[in-house]
């Protein structure tokens, strides 16, 4: 039985999320405690509840300590199936994050996996926006061997939620090392600027132009397509990814939220102003993508590498618990000003 620490490290909802991941995977119980030690409010909230939840569907789990606030759990895995999956969340809270805890284990399923989420935030606070997981890390896991596809039928914001998403997935038997050693030379920035029953203010317009206008002042040119989105009456909201492409097939992007807080012109600036950062660092993995590819790196066959431009708290969380679950080893080295991240074994 895998025994973890949930205080370790970053002490986040995220060394839950993946701990459950890798107990499915190989099948092998799971006991975490401490469970989101080191965040203000503790133990499980419903998204977390909810992402455990539909884990153990998908394996066919038995789970004690699966409750609101529950701060231990022990998770018993068995065959992960597939199938149609529901979950709903009843908050805010973030469908992607959902996706993010459930995707490595549809990987490895038997069948294929259509996941459908109600009722909870696709672009909230502490977490990726549903787009960037469509158009960065999807497109990045997919050289992995990863088949997988993210479709929005409802946009949903803090705080009364209410979106909708599904996630399919094609199992993938093996997964393929990456070595993403060059930047290469900028093809192309693209982008998506979303908005929801607020197109009589042209949000998403607003937040396009002044992304394009950032990225036009550091010479960077870019296609952004704007989406006056409807299919929310309750939760008004708006957001932005951005991601650019190089010939080397590198990817990286940056998102940002809108609130009532912030001009539009604001979210579309702070957007760009993250992509340009990645950019001018010239990295093979943005900030963000870099903790999310961890555990497929160690699940990979063979050595993978990349480059980015800062070590994370969930950067080191997430080697920490591959190296603790999976007996992976990797090494992180200063290279000029990037950080090199390899998988050995």
């Amino acid at each position: 039985m895998f025994e973890i620490d949930g205080s370790q490290k970053s002490g986040s909802g995220t060394i839950l999320r993946l701990a459950i991941a890798l107990s499915a995977i190989t099948q092998q119980p799971l006991h975490i405690f401490n469970i989101r030690q080191r965040r203000p409010q503790p133990g499980l909230k419903r998204q977390h509840l909810e992402a455990v939840l539909t884990a153990a569907k998908l394996c066919n789990a038995t789970v004690e300590g699966a409750k609101l606030a529950s701060e231990e759990l022990y998770f018993t895995p068995k065959q992960i199936e597939g199938g149609n999956v529901e979950a709903v969340i009843e908050t805010a809270g973030s469908i992607p994050m959902l996706f993010m805890a459930t995707l490595p284990i549809c990987a490895y399923a038997k069948n294929p996996v259509t996941l459908h989420v109600a009722k909870g935030g696709t672009d909230t606070t502490h977490a990726p926006t549903i787009n960037y997981l469509r158009f960065v890390l999807l497109p990045t896991l997919c050289k992995m061997g990863i088949k997988a596809e993210i479709t929005v039928q409802k946009y949903g914001y803090y705080p009364k939620g209410m979106g909708e998403a599904t996630m399919t997935v094609n199992p993938t038997p093996t997964l393929k090392a990456v070595q993403f050693e060059k930047f290469g030379n900028l093809k192309s920035v693209n982008g998506i600027s979303v908005c929801t029953f607020l197109a009589d203010r042209q949000v998403a317009e607003r937040q396009a132009k002044a992304a394009m206008k950032t990225l036009t002042k550091n010479r960077y040119r870019s296609q952004i397509r704007i989406l006056n989105d409807q299919s929310n009456p309750y939760q008004k909201g708006s957001s932005i990814a951005l991601w650019a492409e190089t010939d080397t097939g590198i990817l990286v992007g940056a998102d940002a939220l809108g609130s009532l807080h912030k001009t539009s012109e604001s979210v579309g600036e702070e957007a760009a102003e993250k992509l340009i950062i990645e950019l001018k660092s010239e990295p093979t993995v943005d900030e963000f993508l870099a903790d999310m590819l961890i555990p497929y790196l160690a699940l990979a066959q063979g050595k993978s590498v990349f480059y980015t431009h800062c070590i994370s708290e969930h950067i080191e969380a997430n080697i920490w618990l591959m190296e603790t679950m999976l007996n992976s080893v990797f090494n992180v080295e200063k290279v000029n000003n990037l950080y090199r991240i390899e998988k050995t074994c």
